[in-house]
Order: C-alpha cells, then sequence, then structure tokens
C-alpha cells in the first residue's frame, strides 16, 4: 500500500487530526501504546519478484544464472491478517481460499482475536484499558461491526483513509514479512502459509518495540508537514 502522490486537503486535515488525538492520548498516558493492539489485512504471494537491490546483492560473478520468471505477482496468494502489540503478535490468521472478508467475516475474526487477547494479554483483558487499532477497510467500519466493537468493550483508533505511512502493519509487519519472500518461489498456499508463521515467530521482541516507537515518530512527521 502506498499514499497517495497527491492528498486533498481534507485529507491532509483528517490526517493530522488522527495523528494529533493520538499525540495528545501519549501526552496524557506515555504508557498509552503499550495497551493499543494494531492489525490489518495484506495478501502474500507464491513468488513476489526481488528487488534490483536484492538481486544485485545476491548474483556475483559466481553465483548462476538465474531463472527468468515472469515479473508478476503468482497466482498463488492467500491473504493474512494478523494483530499485534509492542510485545509481539497476538492474533493471526489466513482467509479461507474464496472467503471474502465481509463484516460477517470480520465479526468471527474478531471474536478470535478477543479470546487470545484474553489469553496472550490478561493483563489488559481484565483491566479493559485498551485499545483497538485498525484501518478503514468497508468491513472494519460497518454498522454491524462497531456495535459488536462496542458490546465487547473494544475502544477503536481508525486509521485515517489513504495513510498506510500511518498504520503499523503496514509501515512495519508486512514490509518486513515481504522482505525474506522476494524472489523466492513458493509452490503450494501451505507453502506460502507456512512461511509466513515462521517469518512471524522470527520477529524479536525489539523489532515489535522499535516499531511503536517508529510510529510516534511519523505522528510527528505527518503534523509537522500538515499532512
Amino acid at each position: 500500500k502506498l499514499v497517495p502522490r497527491l492528498l486533498t486537503d481534507e485529507q491532509r486535515e483528517r490526517r493530522v487530526q488522527n495523528c494529533f488525538e493520538l499525540q495528545n492520548q501519549l501526552e496524557e498516558d506515555p504508557e498509552f501504546f503499550s495497551k493499543v493492539i494494531t492489525g490489518g489485512e495484506s495478501w502474500f504471494y507464491g513468488y513476489d519478484p526481488e528487488t534490483k537491490q536484492q538481486s544485485s546483492q545476491r548474483n556475483t560473478s559466481h553465483s548462476p544464472r538465474p531463472k527468468k520468471y515472469r515479473m508478476e505477482n503468482s497466482n498463488i496468494k492467500t491473504m493474512l491478517i494478523c494483530f499485534f502489540d509492542c510485545r509481539g503478535v497476538v492474533h493471526a490468521e489466513f482467509v479461507p481460499p474464496g472467503k471474502t472478508v465481509n463484516q460477517h467475516f470480520y465479526k468471527e475474526v474478531l471474536k478470535r482475536l478477543g479470546e487470545n487477547i484474553r489469553r496472550k494479554r490478561a493483563d489488559l483483558w481484565h483491566t479493559g484499558d485498551w485499545f483497538f487499532h485498525h484501518d478503514n477497510a468497508p468491513a472494519n467500519t460497518a454498522l454491524s461491526v462497531k456495535q459488536f466493537l462496542t458490546k465487547n468493550g473494544m475502544t477503536p483508533i481508525v486509521v485515517p483513509p489513504d495513510s498506510p505511512d500511518l498504520a503499523p502493519c503496514d509501515f512495519f509487519l508486512f514490509p518486513r514479512l515481504n522482505r525474506d519472500m522476494k524472489g523466492k518461489r513458493f509452490h503450494t498456499v501451505e507453502e506460502v502459509k507456512q512461511k509466513m508463521q515462521e517469518g512471524l515467530k522470527a520477529i524479536p521482541l525489539s523489532e515489535f518495540e522499535q516499531c511503536f516507537e517508529q510510529w510516534k515518530k511519523l505522528l510527528h512527521k505527518c503534523v509537522a508537514v500538515s499532512g
């Protein structure tokens, strides 16, 4: 996901307002981000061409000549939905083939997320003092989902439209997972899933902590440039 080159004044205003609100929360409670669970979804492919930099680093005069694959994403793909906080992954699952991520499916995902919060983040679950951060996809902002969040004590923070630079999944987690997959070919969806699961487990705690520190800097940057 990319931030559009040209944002409207309204889009910039919404981005700044969102950043101001989060910065105010952090000023009132320096531990605020330790109470935020953020999530998103992304496709991962059986073959995703490596970058020119990766290719030049890998191919030396002694390495075999690489096979020429068409420079396009593979038809073998799976969608990962993942939620995490500064302590690591809280919940991750793959969308079944042919399944659409609509409001009904998303509510089922949120139920499973809730169970994992209760099990893995018992401190947050028992106090209820935590926040749920996700993007503004239609399924996420549907009335029935909003009602579900309210009923289950999940206080939402929604990413402004066209703002992947302000969404931890988009500026940290998904690029981090994709990094190790670039230029590699997987022959089945199960192979892709296995690689994703291995990738999630391999991310150290320090990187999740750094992600939330980077988020603070990105909020400041967005405000500094007026969106």
